[in-house]
């Protein structure tokens, strides 16, 4: 497919073929493994790397998810296929190395994405996962101004285009991933056991000045430009419930990524690019077993296009 570059590919066969040569955990995120890959041309005899930072600034690692977030390989190529290109790339594979743990090597489908290496983490333990701090308040006060606002400190953040955000939400919508801009859960009511209501999160959307951001990052090669983590979503999310807050304070969309919801081809588009993950497409059942999700998702879209000639919200052209 035209929308997946010669980078994705090459970066998606590492990740399905790759051999498993070291593995770390990553701190605080449960069961997520970054492993160092050896490409199968690179294979000579049993030659390990020296180390697997070294490995990783090479670009050469993963990060091993859970099967529940198998969606994430979905959202790569929605990313893809509407232009958008700011998720890591990412496939489905059955691990059998044995310098993994029997959990990962069980004969499940797990979620391997590319590690990118100059990823811009903040220096905090506790909130790794961002480039900067951005407030809910001060993310809001930053879409009205049409401009970026000083952030305090955070130099990394305060560069991030404006469209960028139109980008994020737009996504964010599709797959109704709400640990960006809404990990409180306030633009929906929560089921008792989601995690933002277990974590007694959902109990801040009294006080928006508490709220944050999470999961915004860049990568130091172009800071201006966001990277998409953690893209999930919630396929299952009931469509009475769709989260609008995830678009609140965006006043325009990428014309690209409309044109293709607008195109009616949405679905068809999707099923060309994921039949290049073979792991994933027979696990699901191929274009038969897809196709309930990604009708959700193209009625999702349906309501955004709504959405967006109901708010008279205009589009702007992409510069990649």
């Amino acid at each position: 497919p035209l929308w997946l570059s010669d980078d994705d590919l090459q970066k998606m066969r590492l990740l399905a073929g790759g051999r498993v040569v070291s593995k770390v955990h990553v701190p605080a995120h449960g069961q997520v493994l970054r492993v160092g890959l050896q490409a199968v041309e690179d294979v000579e005899g049993d030659v390990l790397p020296d180390s697997l930072e070294v490995d990783c600034q090479d670009g050469r690692c993963g990060l091993i998810k859970r099967s529940t977030d198998l969606y994430e390989v979905l959202a790569f190529h929605l990313d893809r296929v509407l232009g958008l290109n700011r998720s890591l790339p990412a496939v489905a594979r059955r691990f059998t190395s044995h310098l993994l743990p029997y959990s990962y090597t069980n004969g499940s489908l797990r979620p391997i994405i590319w590690w990118a290496p100059d990823l811009q983490h903040l220096d905090d333990a506790n909130n790794d996962q961002n480039s900067c701090i951005l407030g809910w308040l001060q993310y809001q006060e930053m879409l009205q101004s049409r401009g970026p606002v000083p952030l305090a400190g955070d130099a990394p953040c305060s560069g991030i285009a404006r469209d960028e955000w139109s980008r994020l939400a737009l996504f964010d919508f599709l797959l109704q991933v709400h640990d960006h801009l809404d990990r409180y859960c306030c633009g929906f009511q929560p089921d008792p056991s989601e995690s933002c209501v277990e974590d007694m999160l959902h109990e801040k959307c009294q006080n928006p000045a508490e709220m944050v951001l999470v999961h915004i990052l860049v990568r130091r090669s172009a800071p201006s430009r966001l990277v998409f983590i953690d893209n999930a979503g919630r396929p299952q999310h009931p469509e009475e419930q769709l989260n609008f807050r995830l678009l609140q304070g965006i006043d325009s969309f990428p014309t690209g990524a409309v044109s293709t919801l607008q195109s009616g081809r949405l679905q068809s588009l999707l099923l060309e690019s994921l039949h290049m993950d073979q792991e994933l497409w027979e696990s699901q059942g191929g274009a038969e077993g897809l196709r309930p999700l990604l009708r959700t998702i193209s009625r999702r879209a349906g309501v955004l296009l709504q959405y967006i000639q109901e708010h008279n919200l205009r589009v702007f052209q992409d510069f990649l």
